[in-house]
């Protein structure tokens, strides 16, 4: 295992450029819009989910007038698994989106839904989507929904993401909440019990691991800062209050998050890892709502994303992740934390 110190001590690359190239994002976003690369094929079951990254990236880059809105909210809608009586919401499944064709089978000849593949992380993104098209979200069924995701809650106040069964970890508890949040209505959760489960997720060290006892990660950290947000319990600038009367032990948490910055002006995720642009995303939007991005090197951050950049479309993608979806696509602080850092 690489010690922290070479973890941490790699030399700043080179940039590519001094300004991020908005039009070749731009272009790159609408070829995807439009056909996904063949190395996207293995994840077919999260088309909605890059759908997701496509239609925020282009929002963000203020390019949303390429895509025709009224044809992506149909085609989000298309996924959507509706209860077929109200005592169907008592069966323990889950009423809200698809995650792709291939997980959406059809009903039997009496149209009783045997297949229900409803996932937590796809309902999301699918409402998310909607909401950035403009669609308003309460034209939805939100009572079947919400009244059904509470079958995915835990008794320790954890979400499994499919009735089916699967982790039960702080991103679930954050699909959660943000869908409560994005519906104005918190019907869908027990708020007390998933702070409770958020808090026993907090690390030693001060950050936050995705279940009690685990390693202390940066997207874990984001999901259970994000959460508390959302759900009311912590408040934007919380360094600018009295720390010591926060549910979480925050100056512990600010040095864990502070230590998280490389040599090379990147975040890492872990300690003894490489920087990754993904957590410029991960590790700053939780230093914007803890109001500490002032503590951090944001001119040798600018720099890092500059240099992770492509210079021409990469038609053949070997790693189909272009920096902009990573930074900016879970939360309104992902767009000023981009701003902050890029424009």
């Amino acid at each position: 295992m690489d010690s922290a110190e070479d973890s941490s001590s790699e030399s700043t690359p080179p940039n590519c450029c001094e300004i991020m190239d908005k039009d070749l994002h731009v272009t790159f976003l609408e070829m995807m819009y439009h056909l996904l690369p063949s190395p996207y094929e293995s994840q077919e079951i999260n088309h909605l989910t890059l759908a997701y990254f496509v239609i925020s990236g282009l929002d963000i880059l203020n390019a949303l007038h390429r895509v025709e809105k009224d044809a992506v909210a149909n085609w989000v809608l298309s996924f959507q698994v509706h209860p077929g009586t109200k005592a169907d919401l008592n069966n323990g499944q889950f009423y809200g989106f698809h995650g792709s064709r291939t997980s959406q089978f059809p009903p039997d000849e009496n149209g009783v839904l045997l297949h229900n593949n409803s996932h937590l992380a796809s309902t999301y993104c699918a409402l998310a989507i909607l909401k950035i098209v403009g669609y308003k979200l309460s034209n939805l069924d939100s009572e079947s929904m919400l009244t059904s995701m509470r079958n995915l809650q835990q008794p320790d106040g954890s979400f499994m993401p499919i009735h089916t069964g699967g982790e039960t970890d702080l991103r679930f508890v954050y699909c959660a909440a943000a869908i409560c949040f994005m519906l104005d209505n918190w019907s869908g959760m027990d708020k007390e019990k998933a702070m409770d489960y958020i808090l026993h997720c907090q690390s030693y060290d001060g950050g936050f691991g995705l279940v009690p006892g685990a390693e202390s990660h940066g997207g874990a950290t984001y999901c259970a800062i994000a959460s508390l947000r959302l759900m009311g319990f912590i408040e934007d600038n919380i360094l600018s209050s009295c720390a010591s009367s926060s549910l979480i032990d925050v100056p512990l948490l600010l040095d864990w998050i502070l230590q998280r910055q490389g040599n090379d002006g990147g975040f890492q995720g872990r300690r003894n890892k490489p920087s990754d642009t993904c957590y410029a995303f991960w590790i700053g939007a939780v230093l914007r709502i803890l109001g500490g991005c002032n503590f951090v090197d944001n001119k040798a951050l600018r720099g890092f994303l500059l240099a992770c950049q492509y210079q021409q479309i990469p038609w053949r993608v070997s790693r189909p992740v272009p920096l902009l979806l990573w930074i900016c696509c879970f939360q309104p602080v992902g767009r000023i934390w981009l701003e902050f850092t890029l424009f």
